[in-house]
Parts: C-alpha cells; sequence; structure tokens
C-alpha cells in the first residue's frame, strides 16, 4: 500500500468507525482536581450510592497505585482528530470523584495518550510503564497495541473499540454490549424490516467509506441484513478522503430504487449524499446514519430539507438519549457535571459510555479498598451482569465479553433535534427483545492473553 493512500485511509479511519468519534480539545498531561473544588461534592452517581468518596489508604500494591492516587490512562486520538470527548469526560469524572473524596481516598489522576492516530504502540508503551489501568478511551487503530496491553497485562474499561484485534480481547471490561460473534444490530434491523418499514426488505443498500475499519463493520451488516430476511440490491464504496459531488452515488441509489440504506461514514459525506439524493427527489423509506451523527452537528450540516425529506434512524444500543436528560436522573448529572467542570462543552454520546466506563471502574476499584490491584479490579467488574452506569444505559452483562445484544432504542433525526422514534419500548427507554443472530462469516479474532505468552494467572 503506497504511503498516500495509508494515510488517507487512516484519515477516515477516526471518523468511519461507527461509536467510535472522539470530539473535542485536550493535551497530553495529567489531571486531577481543581481550584473550585470547594465544599465535598456528592459520593453519590445515580442509583450508585457512595461510588466516590474518602478513606485513609496506606499502601502501595500496585503500578500507579500510591496511598494518595491513582494512575489512568486514557487513550485519544486527539493529536489528529483535534477532538476530545474522552479527555473531556475524564476531566469531569475525575474532578468530581475527587472533590467527593476520590476512590477510597486516593484521588485519581489521569495521562492523555494522545496517539496522533499513528502513535497507538509508542502510547501504549509509556502507559504500560506508568498506569495502573486504561479508562475511558479509545483510539481508531487500537488493534496496533492490543498485544503490548496483554503483555503488560493492563487492564482496559474502554470507551470505544474499534479494530476487530481488540473488540472483545482479554483484560477488556467492556460497560457497553459487545457482540463479537453476534449481529450487534439484529435488533434494530428486524424491526426495521419486519415492523416498521417491511416493503424496503428486498430493496436494501450499503454505502461504505473504503477503510478497514468500515469494511469489516460493512461485511457484518450485511450478514446480519440478510440473516433477518433482507435483500441487499446496491453495495457500494466511497473514496474515504470525501466526494465532492454524491451525485452520480444518489442517482445509482435511485437507479437501483433503493428502500433502506446503511450508512458507514463520516456524517459530514452522508449530510452531502442526503442533499444529492433530495435535489434528485428520491426519498427512501430509511437510512441507518449510524450512531456517530446523534448529536446537533450532524442536524446543522443536512439542512431542513433533506432532514424532512429523509428518515434518519440511529440505534444507540441501549443510552439513554440525551434530549430526554431531564427525564433520567443519571443522564441528567452527566449533563451538570459537565456545566460545572467543563462549561461549554458538548456532552454527547461517547461521553455517556466514556462516563459508562468510568462508574464501572470507580465501583469496582472501590471495592478492593486498600489492597487495589489489577486482579482485584478486573475480577469485581467482572462480576457485574447487569450493568446500568447508574442508570445511563440498558443492563449490560459485563461478565461475557461476547454475548448478544439484547436491548436497543432507536433516534430519529428531525429538523426540529433528534427524538426517540417508535419502536415499541418494553423495558422504560428500550427495547429488549432483540433476537440472537450469530455471525458465521471468517472474521478476524480478538487477541487473547495466549497471544501475548500471558494468562489469567499472571494478572496480580
Amino acid at each position: 500500500m503506497r504511503p498516500q493512500r495509508t494515510l488517507t485511509t487512516l484519515a477516515v479511519v477516526a471518523l468511519l468507525a461507527v461509536g467510535c468519534s472522539d470530539r473535542g480539545g485536550s493535551e497530553d498531561k495529567p489531571s486531577g482536581s481543581t481550584p473550585q473544588a470547594g465544599a465535598a461534592a456528592s459520593a453519590d452517581f445515580g442509583d450508585l450510592k457512595g461510588l466516590c468518596g474518602p478513606g485513609s489508604p496506606t499502601s502501595s500494591p500496585a503500578q500507579g497505585v500510591t496511598a494518595g492516587e491513582i494512575k489512568i490512562g486514557v487513550f485519544s486520538d486527539v493529536g489528529f482528530t483535534k477532538v476530545s470527548e474522552f479527555p473531556d469526560a475524564a476531566k469531569v469524572f475525575t474532578q468530581w470523584c475527587n472533590d467527593a473524596g476520590g476512590i477510597n481516598g486516593r484521588k485519581l489522576v489521569t495521562t492523555t495518550h494522545d496517539t496522533k492516530m499513528m502513535e497507538v504502540r509508542q502510547r501504549m508503551l509509556e502507559a504500560c510503564r506508568d498506569d495502573f489501568a486504561l479508562v475511558g478511551g479509545g483510539a481508531a487503530l487500537d488493534g496496533m497495541g492490543v498485544k503490548d496491553r496483554l503483555s503488560c497485562l493492563l487492564p482496559d474499561f474502554p470507551s470505544q473499540v474499534s479494530q476487530p484485534e481488540n473488540d472483545g480481547a482479554d483484560l477488556q471490561i467492556n460497560a457497553q454490549a459487545r457482540a463479537v460473534s453476534y449481529g450487534s444490530y439484529a435488533g434494530y434491523y428486524t424491526w426495521l424490516l419486519k415492523e416498521a418499514y417491511p416493503a424496503s426488505a428486498g430493496a436494501l443498500g450499503i454505502i461504505n467509506g473504503d477503510s478497514p475499519v468500515t469494511k469489516v463493520l460493512g461485511a457484518k451488516t450485511s450478514e446480519t441484513l440478510k440473516g433477518v430476511g433482507g435483500s441487499i440490491v446496491y453495495d457500494d464504496l466511497y473514496p474515504a478522503q470525501g466526494v465532492a459531488d454524491w451525485t452520480p452515488y444518489a442517482q445509482s441509489i435511485k437507479s437501483k430504487n433503493v428502500k433502506g440504506l446503511v450508512f458507514y461514514g463520516s456524517f459530514p459525506q452522508l449530510a452531502k449524499l442526503e442533499q444529492a439524493l433530495t435535489n434528485l427527489d428520491y426519498k427512501l423509506d430509511w437510512i441507518d446514519a449510524n450512531n456517530n451523527a446523534y448529536g446537533p452537528q450532524f442536524l446543522q450540516l443536512a439542512g431542513s430539507q433533506a432532514l424532512s425529506a429523509q428518515n434518519n434512524l440511529v440505534d444507540l444500543s441501549g443510552v439513554y438519549p440525551l434530549e430526554n436528560a431531564a427525564s433520567n436522573p443519571a443522564t441528567k448529572q452527566v449533563v451538570d457535571l459537565f456545566a460545572k467542570y467543563a462549561p461549554g462543552t458538548q456532552v454527547s454520546l461517547p461521553s455517556l459510555r466514556a462516563f459508562a466506563a468510568w462508574t464501572l471502574f470507580a465501583k469496582a476499584a472501590k471495592s478492593c479498598g486498600d489492597n487495589l490491584t489489577r486482579k482485584c479490579v478486573y475480577e469485581a467488574a467482572k462480576r457485574e451482569t447487569a450493568w446500568t452506569a447508574g442508570g445511563l444505559q440498558a443492563p449490560v452483562d459485563v461478565s461475557t465479553t461476547d454475548a448478544a445484544v439484547k436491548c436497543f432504542n432507536i433516534e430519529k433525526a428531525t429538523p426540529d433535534g433528534w427524538k426517540p422514534a417508535d419502536f415499541k419500548p418494553t423495558q422504560g427507554a428500550y427495547r429488549c427483545d432483540a433476537p440472537a443472530f450469530k455471525l458465521t462469516g471468517n472474521y478476524q479474532k480478538p487477541l487473547t492473553l495466549a497471544d501475548a505468552d500471558k494468562s489469567l494467572a499472571d494478572l496480580k
């Protein structure tokens, strides 16, 4: 592969992976409590009572843990993307937790490991040298560092995973629903094809950015769509660097009479495609915009004309919707904490996922008391079989790395903002009757401790 093509592909990987964006700005430096700390903060988060609080630790039982501090690494592509949802969420959570007393009295100190897209392995080696664990981060090319992480027995509580080598890898504790060998969106697509828009089932399309990450996602999506009763009549790639004129793609979609379209790519490109479709007066039954588009930026770029003409839907995979934060105490608390500790910073879906990871780590670490070791925090987290992150999401069984996703919730883009679609929830804001669709394609497996010549017995 020529260098220019490599850089072009990498330039889009950070934007293309579903739920794998990282928006904002941060520097690679430790963060902890702030000068505005003042009075002690509430120790509760959502329905998690006493998540953070004081104590009198005396030991230094593991790398990155002293009587006064816990050193945590946060991965981010911020130097490349110039966006920083993960460092922002780390700043907000740790400052709140430290103001409440820390983890049994130990203060959380975070370091942003800025991969600048290409430097995943270099940053992982630094994390292996200094950190107790990784929490609340992610990198588009995370597969480059997973073997090093396993070699140094570094637990990871990620906000996102991107590449198949890392998706479900050992010593990874996912607070969000993950399905390595199952179709993650089987519930969503079943609803689309069998309930909401059955006339679309025989005329489906997929358009994919030409990048390694999204090609894997596209292949799994294609298998899932076919498995729940769909037929694909259009399957196309577009250049990873983007398209200046989307009219030819829109004309091809129209000529194939596509009724349901799955888009994998950066949402600014989707907005342009939808404007081209609308200019041709072609309206699909639905477009799966993927949850990377969930936020105000896509609405602004698409414009009211395209949003009125095209039916954009996304599956939040069981995370409570931000636009209804006032109705959900945990989500409202995140919004309030951002307003206090990072005023003016946008709260996003990745922010909520980061908080789900941080709260899981904090609860597990608290349970270990003074003897805070990697083995203890890993085993404690793995005992969570119905993790809701204090109410931020539908229950997730953290004890397994590969189980069918049961709960989903669907959002619709409108000129008036994002709103829940009429998907008939069965459990609060979520629908939890998704079928288990087992993938049979030949996909790369996640790395194990054995791949790094280690085993769980080595974890101390």
